[in-house]
């Protein structure tokens, strides 16, 4: 087995890099939660770095990456190749010496898999049963994330057509958002959605969870390239640039609608931005990033209004920050694509590339968009209808919390405490006050 020790250095650093995103993305959509679901907020990201990590060893990576037997079914899902993996150990990705362990290859996209299972339970904040969770976390990856990563990355019907995702837009975002829609209608709304104020609970977990995710995010993007050269740096340059472009739009908008500039909009418009970077940030100038950045931040600060509009309960935006977000920076590379480090073949609508590449950037955001969440609406029916998907009226008032898991995130009560221990070792009530 030969491998380039740069590539697998950088490599094992992208992937360590984009596994955690997903703690990051706990601490964001904590955060965004109420105080009495933020530890169930939070595990429902955790607990999915635990299924799908198990779904994709067994076979997730097969049917991603292998090619199905059946020529015909090649085209929608790859086949048991590498089941279990025991055929990757001890295997490159290229056998020329300029490639990395083929583990590595897997683990990197197994944290990509990982994520975008963990971005759907943002949409139903609040009142999901966690068993249905932990369940749907695994069939959500087998009926939907591993076919439709093999549609586009693997030998699937997208990649023939000749569709580009760098790093992810339309395999997680667009795919993430659309599941998370259906879910969120599935559940229906959370006890007093439009009539009691639901605020995020802690900004300062929102952007500490906001630069985690940032900062994984070059591991996402520029790791996606599969090496190290110009074009994983194009990358990574891209990333920070519609990054801070997104943010600061975002700003813009809240500061002209409505007269302040928020700590939630500053975080929302980097995820934002980085969402929509995600599938161009290979392929185009950095002069067009910022551009991709400034239609994200503008887009999504207005899209995350349209629940309010259409009555869904996305509970922390999930769709309208990662699938309008993917959905810009997917058809945006029809227009500004250049490819500045690949051959000159599908360029973007203003360099001459005419209208296939658009059509094909337009198509596959909308196949993927239709497909992910029909199934997903099934699987969700299907298991409220074996075992319940939503938890009770009186636990969700009470709190999910303390009602599913037993904990808080915060005791509270013991900030008062005096600290003085009595004879039979316990904390003494604190003395009262007395007055003057």
């Amino acid at each position: 087995m030969k491998i380039d020790s740069g590539t697998t250095a950088w490599m094992l650093t992208a992937t360590a890099l984009v596994l955690l995103m997903t703690p990051g993305l706990a601490f964001f959509y904590g955060g965004m939660a109420r105080a009495k679901s933020v530890l169930n907020m939070m595990m429902m990201s955790f607990v999915a770095i635990i299924t799908v990590s198990i779904a994709w060893v067994l076979y997730g990576h097969s049917l991603t990456f292998s090619d199905n037997p059946m020529s015909w079914l090649n085209n929608f899902v790859g086949g048991f190749e590498h089941f279990g993996l025991q055929s990757l150990v001890d295997t490159a990705t290229k056998d020329d010496g300029t490639g990395m362990p083929s583990l590595i290859f897997s683990a990197f996209q197994l944290t990509f898999a990982i994520i975008t299972v963990a971005l759907i339970s943002g949409a139903i904040a609040d009142r999901a049963k966690f068993g249905a969770w932990v369940l749907f976390t695994i069939v959500w990856a087998t009926l939907v994330y591993f076919p439709v990563a093999h549609w586009v990355w693997g030998t699937g019907w997208l990649n023939t057509l000749g569709i580009e995702d760098f790093a992810g837009g339309t395999v997680v975002h667009i795919n993430a958002g659309a599941a998370a829609l259906a879910l969120a209608l599935v559940l229906g709304r959370r006890q007093g959605w439009r009539k009691e104020p639901m605020r995020p609970h802690n900004l300062t977990l929102v952007l500490l969870g906001a630069g985690l995710l940032w900062f994984g995010w070059f591991g996402f993007n520029a790791g996606s390239e599969l090496a190290v050269d110009g074009t994983a740096a194009l990358a990574f340059m891209n990333t920070q640039i519609a990054t801070a472009a997104a943010a600061g739009a975002w700003l813009v908008v809240e500061k002209m609608r409505d007269g302040h500039a928020t700590t939630l909009g500053v975080a929302s418009g980097a995820v934002a931005g980085l969402v929509a970077i995600t599938p161009a940030c290979g392929f185009v100038d950095p002069w067009a990033a910022i551009v991709i950045g400034l239609l994200a931040g503008v887009a999504c600060a207005y899209a995350v209004g349209l629940k309010y509009r259409f009555d869904y309960d996305d509970s922390l935006d999930v769709v309208g920050v990662h699938m309008v977000g993917g959905l810009v920076g997917a058809v945006a590379l029809g227009f500004l694509a250049r490819y500045p480090f690949l051959e000159q073949q599908n360029e973007g609508l203003f360099y001459g590339g005419g209208f296939t590449q658009l059509g094909l950037q337009v198509l596959g955001p909308v196949a993927v968009g239709a497909y992910s969440f029909v199934v997903t609406w099934v699987i969700a029916k299907i298991i409220d209808k074996v075992m319940g998907f939503r938890i009770p009226v009186e636990e969700e008032v009470t709190g999910i919390d303390i009602t599913t898991h037993a904990e808080t995130g915060y005791d509270l009560g013991t900030v008062h405490a005096s600290g003085v221990t009595s004879p039979n070792g316990s904390v003494a009530p604190a003395a009262k006050k007395v007055e003057a």
